[in-house]
């Protein structure tokens, strides 16, 4: 029966208890226990059910790699499910409660999965979810949907906040044990910046549970003087309960820190380092015997730490099964504490070394080259059935037991290293995958950024990890006085013959119910490959990812398929190491600043006017300004009426504004832009197209060029940071050595659109600038000053009428367009919003990004072939155009449309084609891009694109009306006003 031990536990407070709840009953540890701890220090054994027979299941590790306590913690607004209870530090007033079982743990319904398990093999659900499709799309799909997941869903908002963080090192190392903290005083010593994280909450690894000697002190006092002085060092910050969750390109790197106490609950860390050291250590592996699920299985080494760190057992005769020395730790450990062993079970046929020689000569008997054939007990453990290892697997003898402690040997943790494709080789003398130094993960220099040291790089007794975590950064060893170890044998615990003769399932995969059986009927079913295996059994996919079957299981297939265990290969290691909660991934970015609101310089002034607002990405816009009683649509056509008669004003602040500067900024932009650029003269602007690799269309706007190495370029509202950070991927990535530089200089200016036949005259009313004609010509730029202000003025439109944008730096802005108010009241000066920009740039055939574009349109389909130089060589998109596809006849180009009945098209409406498809669809040969009233036309006016449109004019088409008949629509120049441009050039 587990229990406290009345001794030991050097991380508990035994005068801090501490009280908490597990599925409602009040029990109580103390301060430094774990959950699972503290549980089982409860006789609390049982912490979970698997997740598809619904068996009962112990903890089995101590750490990430624990598959079966995954628990609910918390309430309400702070419950997260799927928590390790091997990882979740005791704190008062803690609630946890069990999952996937009902009506309880003890006593859990799901459980005739097991008794079924027969006819629920590996890949049943690819085999018998299929026919009669009504009968399980309407019957079981329900239930089975039901039944998926693992643990409840979270119903209330996440009540605590997390935050992110930027950090720069030259060395990041991974691990706070032995290794990691030996790396660490080496990189210090060389005076670069060095970055220590431990995912732990305490320092030194297994170091102080396994003991010995370093430098001549006991391992624990090393730990503490190695981390104070390091602590000390300037060029050190050290991190713990912080986790290195994943290595990308660049020495790019994601830590997940854990804090307690107030403020944010975890912090996520973007580190950039010119190295990454993986001291991560190694996981102790489990062995495949049959019942090795049963509760009170446990690892060796898991079970050390138990005892020493927490003084909790898992019963008081445990039988040590191994096929390495390091099992014999714990023996040791459990003889000290004054707990049984009654025997140790050893694969190998005839291991020796000082610890065996100690362990024997404190009486315990020692079993060589037997095996188990399986544990007996069904919910607990009650005793072992031992057989040889090698043979037909028959029962040799039965030792009474409440416990089990297996060792398979240990795998080094080489996720990061391998996270960016560094690659293994197979030490068959450790059976482990060990990190290649040969191959391991290279930046853009073709350099290594990523080593591993210690027992993350295949290193097992204490004086190999020190040894190779100093010579990493050529320094002198400390000197260990520990037990060695003997090398770990090849053999793995699976007696031939005695599962399938004792009809009794040996497990590999705890959480997904992944059983030796299942593997090899996998490769008997032709799933050769391990990627395939993995799939079709669901091994190494729970939320361990792997980390105890993976080994286990490739061992498996190997045997199965005849071949060695490198032939078959690894399944493919992703970050994150272990789960991250999407609070600390998010950050900040949740409820009202999930997208941080934009506001222009003018916001207040807008709300005060009574703007109705319009999302444009994260900007909000005024759409039209209802004046008493007027609907949004009067609104509209006032404003447009207004602006074209008259004087309208625009807050057109919101458009991207992207500084690009340096020696290469012409040829830089040539290469963006499909038309020309770096003939542009100072003083002039142009406008361009840009698109993608794919020649597909991704945003247009006005450059303007400032003078020899410096150029303006305005996007779309919703592309200004997408715009900038795609100038800045291809300067990083493929023009590296181009000598250019881009700020995104959106928000550090307020620009407003002065529009109308009155444009000029209430500028002239403010005084200061010359801006006739002659002066400033349309598409022509100048810096200067109105009323007051200092400005530069662009002679630019997208109304088609006399215009210029007038852009000041944002603390100004407000205060510009109060005065251009007050200078326009005797123009009947009229704000107007987005809608009516809308509505003034169809009428003139302008297109816009997102209306005529939807990721699949190129600058031909819309008649802008005029805006695609013909004497560059190359630009972005170029050859993707020159792609067959693109030069159909048939493709749909952009065309105006006009009703017979003078009404307004429907957004998206289709262009009804005769016949029907493959689907019994009505065929189309067009559709709506964008559709308006036109107030000054006086009836409706659209643009679309439609097969062969240009080449159809005067054609009608008829269009689909959602809940109505179609209605005829004629095809149409797209230019519905003022064609040859004259009230914009007056």
């Amino acid at each position: 029966m587990s229990a406290r031990l009345k001794t030991g536990g050097r991380r508990i407070d035994r005068n801090r208890p501490v009280s908490f709840t597990f599925d409602g009953r009040s029990l109580r540890g103390y301060a430094g226990d774990t959950l699972a701890s503290a549980l089982l220090a409860n006789g609390q054994l049982v912490q979970g059910r698997s997740f598809k027979y619904h068996r009962p299941r112990s903890v089995v590790a101590s750490g990430p790699e624990e598959p079966n306590a995954l628990m609910g913690i918390g309430e309400g607004a702070r419950f997260e499910p799927n928590q390790r209870a091997t990882e979740q530090p005791l704190v008062e007033g803690l609630v946890a409660r069990s999952q996937n079982a009902f009506p309880s743990l003890a006593f859990d319904i799901g459980r005739v999965n097991d008794w079924a398990s027969k006819f629920l093999p590996a890949g049943f659900y690819y085999k018998t979810f299929i026919h009669p499709r009504p009968f399980w799309k309407h019957i079981f799909e329900p239930v089975i949907r039901k039944a998926a997941g693992l643990g409840a869903a979270p119903t209330e908002g996440d009540a605590d906040h997390y935050e992110h963080r930027y950090a720069f090192c030259d060395i990041l190392i991974a691990g706070g044990g032995f290794a990691g903290l030996t790396a660490a005083l080496g990189a210090a010593a060389s005076g670069q910046r060095v970055i220590l994280v431990e995912r732990g909450r305490h320092w030194g690894g297994r170091a102080p549970v396994d003991g010995g000697e370093i430098d001549g002190m006991p391992a624990a006092e090393w730990v503490e003087a190695t981390v104070a002085r390091l602590d000390g060092m300037e060029n050190v910050t050290l991190h713990l309960a912080t986790e290195a969750s994943g290595v990308y390109d660049h020495g790019y790197v994601l830590l997940n820190e854990h804090l307690g106490g107030p403020g944010p609950r975890e912090r996520v860390w973007r580190v950039r380092t010119g190295q990454v050291v993986a001291a991560t250590g190694a996981i102790e592996r489990p062995l495949s015997f049959a019942g090795n699920d049963v509760p009170g299985v446990i690892l060796a080494g898991a079970l050390r730490d138990y005892v020493v760190n927490h003084g909790v057992s898992l019963g008081d005769r445990t039988v040590i099964v191994t096929n390495n020395d390091d099992a014999y730790r714990t023996a040791k450990v459990l003889l000290a504490a004054g707990l049984q062993v009654p025997a140790i079970i050893d694969a190998r046929a005839a291991p020796d070394s000082p610890i065996i020689r100690e362990i024997k000569g404190l009486g315990v008997n020692v079993h060589v080259g037997r095996g188990i054939a399986k544990v007996i007990g069904n919910d607990r453990v009650t005793g072992v059935a031992v057989c040889l290892q090698a043979g037909e697997g028959a029962v040799l003898q039965e030792i009474a037991c409440d416990a089990v402690a297996m060792s398979g040997g240990w795998s080094p943790v080489v996720h990061l290293f391998s996270h960016c494709g560094g690659k293994l080789w197979w030490d068959d003398a450790r059976a482990m995958f060990r990190p290649d130094p040969d191959r391991p993960p290279t930046d853009q220099d073709g350099r290594g950024f990523v080593s591993c040291v210690g027992a993350a790089s295949g290193a097992l007794t204490t004086a190999e990890v020190l040894a190779d975590a100093a010579d990493a950064f050529d320094l002198a060893p400390p000197e260990a006085h520990a037990t060695e170890e003997a090398p770990i044998e090849a053999i793995w615990m699976m007696p031939q013959g005695a599962g399938p003769k004792l009809r009794a399932k040996m497990w590999l995969d705890y959480q997904n119910d992944v059983k030796v059986s299942d593997v090899r009927l996998a490769a008997q079913e032709g799933f050769e490959s391990v990627e395939h295996a993995k799939r079709y059994t669901t091994l190494g996919m729970a939320t361990d990812q792997g980390k105890l079957s993976n080994i286990n299981g490739l061992a498996v297939l190997a045997d199965r398929l005849d071949e060695a265990i490198p032939q078959v290969g690894t399944t493919t290691f992703r970050p994150p190491y272990t789960p991250v909660t999407l609070g600390a991934i998010a950050g900040e970015a949740r409820g009202d600043l999930f997208q941080p609101l934009r506001r222009t310089p003018l916001h207040e002034w807008h709300e005060a006017h009574g703007a109705y607002w319009e999302p444009v990405g994260q900007w909000r816009r005024p759409y039209c300004y209802p004046q008493g009683r007027e609907s949004h649509a009067e609104a509209v056509h006032r404003e447009v009426r207004a602006t074209r008669e008259r004087l309208g004003l625009l807050d057109a602040s919101t458009l991207g504004k992207i500084l690009v500067r340096g020696p290469d900024a012409g040829r830089f932009l040539d290469m963006l832009y499909t038309n020309m650029m770096s003939s542009l003269k100072p003083g002039r602007c142009r406008y361009g197209l840009m698109c993608d690799e794919n020649g597909f269309l991704i945003d247009d706007g006005v450059v303007a060029r400032i003078d020899d190495q410096t150029f303006l370029c305005h996007t779309t509202t919703g592309g200004a940071d997408r715009i900038h950070g795609w100038m800045e991927d291809w300067l990083q990535c493929e023009w590296w050595d181009w000598q250019v530089h881009t700020v995104n200089l959106t928000e550090q200016f307020a620009q407003i659109a002065v529009v109308g036949p009155k444009a000029r005259a209430v500028l002239e009313t403010l005084g200061g600038m010359d801006v006739s004609a002659d002066a400033l010509p349309f598409m022509g730029w100048a810096d200067g000053t109105l009323g007051g202000f200092d400005v530069r003025a662009f002679r630019i439109s997208f109304s088609g009428e006399l215009s210029y944008e007038i852009a000041v730096p944002a603390t100004q802005g407000l205060a510009l367009w109060e005065a251009l108010h007050a200078a326009g009241a005797e123009f009947g000066a009229t704000p107007y919003g987005t809608e009516a920009l809308h509505v003034m740039r169809a009428e003139k055939g302008f297109i816009m990004i997102g209306d005529e574009t939807d990721g699949t349109v190129i600058p031909q389909d819309l008649g802008l072939d005029w805006a695609i130089s013909k004497k560059k060589d190359d630009y972005l998109g170029k050859r993707g155009q020159a792609r067959s596809e693109f030069q159909k006849p048939d493709r749909w180009k952009l065309v105006g449309l006009r009703t017979e009945d003078g009404s307004v098209l429907e957004d998206g409406a289709y262009a009804i084609a005769e016949g029907e498809n493959a689907n019994g669809q009505r065929n189309t040969q067009g559709r709506v891009t964008s559709t308006y009233h036109s107030p000054t036309l006086g009836h409706g006016i659209a643009m679309g694109l439609v097969a062969h449109g240009p080449d159809r004019m005067g054609e009608v088409l008829h269009f689909t009306r959602i809940g109505q008949a179609p209605v005829a629509a004629r095809i149409v120049d797209p230019v519905f006003f003022d064609r040859e441009g004259e009230k914009q050039n007056v």
